[in-house]
């Protein structure tokens, strides 16, 4: 429809070029795209009247285009708002009027004549706020059982109008989902979205992320994607996307998205597959299903996927893609609700929820890795100690027993074999795990991280960046690339550490000031991650911030609760040991640091190079029981590598 606006519009100190499609602001091009600046248009249209959001479906979408159209909306709007340094709380530009649409507030002036619309109407000043109608209540999805008939039309009609899309996607496909051929070794980057819930059903909001999370374990196997893990994409759960911010954000080339509503027993999942950077599509679906057939929104959405990008698949690959055996629904229900509150930090909740899955349905195998996943994290953040740990250990067998090449399980184990001070056994592991995929971006890191303890630095340093190389956000707030501290490269140390100001990252970001003797900014930056999270590492920060200004008693009194801590609860890990006889031997007290040292490198912390030169135990260099200890390391770091690197 050809706007009735004139050619060019002005209001405050923005201008609107119609004939040009640009915005500026005292004189200078605002870059804003096409939908947005459509929307722009819509809305100047009905200057001061609400512009119903179904009126905006009309004019910024064409009736044969299929979008999620409440996610597209939401973004343009958002864009829009960003252009015109606008905001949803105290509009100046674009008012929300609650569940009904949106008012452009602006005085809009003319160069031209002033144009009329049918009715006769001039275009003038807005009406004010308090003149909107009042906003009408939308119906509330029926739950859990009884039917709304208009929803019922709605899924209809939409079934519908999707048969008669893939017919059209059908004629077109090759032409727009073509993707570039790449090396094996540069997978396609790809980042699944949390689901957006459209319904009023808030105890279905644990499908967001949970759904988005069984798709991202599911694409594991497919060695020619790399696929960003649930940590690096739970912060957009329920939010507005600017997807061109998130891609750029997570580094990825394409994105899926995608939105959920639940009606009693029908749920309707809508999703989106698009190039990041143009923001075209490249595939879109609608599944319907009743709830208790959730099991297959992970194997048809993949399908699709794989279908949409021509991805290419190994036999080995087909066969781990393959439809899950069957589930009882209620176990399945308790493990999305697992992985929802996994993914929140929320571990004790969460093994409840897996717990009850595994007890409803003993043979369902991702639910025993993530109920270990959970018991390890319980031990390791919650306290929760020896006994989490050996719950963990069990949790993992039990699912290898079932699938013997299921990639989390494989990875989890590992990590908690190396914790425990099992390296040797998890080595086996990561590297069956990098058959199944050699492009897997977890099992590359965690196996640095074991060749890291045994003392093997620069391989270590190789599989960290190459893990970093497939996905940037690999480790979540464990990705410190501790390999080149241990080779004395202090500023690479610095370097990649993580961009931002969590509790880990300061006190490694002290811990590396601290090597270069930077001891000021490293005793702000180990105070700071106290003060926001005393934790077993930002205790020993805080230790080693007492040593810098001169109040040792203070800091061995700290040290001497995290060590007691360590032995009566099992917590921690033998570097994390290592480092509180670094700072026991940074304040003096030898005696002290040797016992936790030995304490370490007996757990299986033996990094000989490191522990040989590390400066930081120049002090007990001299000391008999510092070279037994070190003798040890060196037996142990010595048979490591004849058994894996000879």
């Amino acid at each position: 429809m050809p706007s009735t606006l004139p050619s060019l519009i002005r209001f405050a100190n923005f201008e609107v070029d119609l004939r040009a499609g640009e915005l500026r602001r005292d004189g200078s091009k605002i870059r804003l795209q096409e939908q947005p600046f459509l929307l722009l248009t819509v809305l100047m249209e009905s200057a001061g009247e609400v512009v119903t959001r179904e009126e905006l479906r009309k004019r910024l979408w064409s009736a044969d285009t299929f979008v999620d159209f409440d996610h597209r909306l939401a973004v343009a709007v958002s864009k829009l708002r960003d252009a015109l340094l606008d905001s949803a709380e105290k509009p100046t530009f674009v008012e929300t009027v609650g569940r009904r649409g949106y008012r452009f507030l602006g005085q809009l002036e003319f160069t031209d004549s002033l144009p009329q619309d049918p009715s006769g109407r001039t275009w003038n000043a807005p009406l004010s706020s308090s003149q909107a109608a009042a906003p009408e209540e939308l119906p509330k999805l029926a739950h859990p059982h009884p039917k709304r008939p208009r929803i019922n039309r709605l899924i209809f009609l939409y079934s519908v109008g999707f048969v008669v899309l893939l017919a059209a996607i059908a004629m077109t496909k090759l032409v727009h989902i073509r993707s570039e051929k790449r090396p094996s070794s540069t997978p396609r980057s790809l980042a699944i979205l949390p689901l957006q819930n459209r319904g009023e059903d808030s105890k279905s909001d644990f499908l967001g992320l949970s759904l988005a999370d069984v798709l991202i374990t599911k694409l594991a196997y497919v060695s020619s994607l790399s696929v960003r893990p649930s940590a690096a994409i739970e912060k957009y759960r329920g939010t507005a996307i600017d997807l061109q911010k998130v891609a750029a954000d997570l580094k990825v080339d394409t994105l899926l998205t995608g939105s959920f509503i639940r009606d009693g027993d029908n749920l309707r999942i809508t999703y989106q597959l698009l190039d990041a950077k143009t923001e075209k599509i490249l595939g879109q679906g609608v599944i319907d299903l009743k709830y208790d057939n959730l099991l297959a929104v992970q194997d048809k959405v993949t399908r699709q996927l794989i279908s949409e990008l021509q991805l290419n698949l190994s036999a080995d690959e087909t066969e781990h893609l393959k439809p899950e055996a069957s589930v009882s629904p209620l176990a399945y229900e308790y493990f999305l609700q697992g992985l929802d509150l996994y993914g929140q930090h929320k571990f004790p909740l969460a093994i409840k929820m897996f717990e009850k899955a595994t007890e409803i349905d003993p043979n369902y195998a991702p639910a025993w890795a993530y109920l270990g996943a959970s018991y390890n994290s319980d031990a390791a953040f919650e306290l929760g100690g020896r006994e989490q740990y050996r719950r963990a250990h069990d949790a993992y067998e039990k699912a290898l027993s079932i699938r013997p090449n299921l990639l989390d399980a494989q990875i989890f184990l590992a990590n908690l074999l190396i914790d425990t001070g099992e390296v040797e056994q998890a080595v086996p592991l990561l590297r069956d795990a990098l058959k199944t995929n050699g492009n897997h971006a977890a099992a590359h890191w965690e196996l640095g991280y074991a060749y890291r303890f045994a003392g093997m630095l620069d391989e270590s340093v190789a599989e960290c960046e190459r893990a970093r190389q497939l996905a940037p956000f690999v480790g979540g707030n464990g990705s410190v690339l501790n390999s080149y501290l241990y080779l004395g490269e202090y500023q690479k140390f610095l370097a990649s550490l993580p961009v931002d100001d969590s509790s880990f990252t300061l006190f490694y970001r002290g811990f590396g000031e601290f090597h270069e003797k930077q001891f000021d900014q490293a005793a702000k930056d180990f105070d700071r991650a106290y003060e926001l999270d005393p934790t077993l590492y930002t205790g020993i920060g805080k230790a080693l911030s007492d040593s810098i200004h001169g109040h040792a008693a203070y800091g061995l009194q700290l040290l001497s609760g995290l060590e007691r801590t360590v032995r009566e609860r099992g917590v921690g890990d033998p570097e994390a040991a290592y480092k509180i006889a670094q700072a026991y031997a940074v304040l003096a007290d030898k005696r002290s640091a040797l016992r936790v040292l030995r304490m370490s490198v007996e757990s299986g912390f033996f990094s000989y190079p490191y522990i040989e030169k590390d400066p930081l135990l120049d002090e007990l260099h001299g000391e008999p029981e510092f070279a037994r200890i070190l003798n040890v390391a060196h037996q142990r770091h010595e048979a490591f590598k004849n058994s894996f690197f000879r």
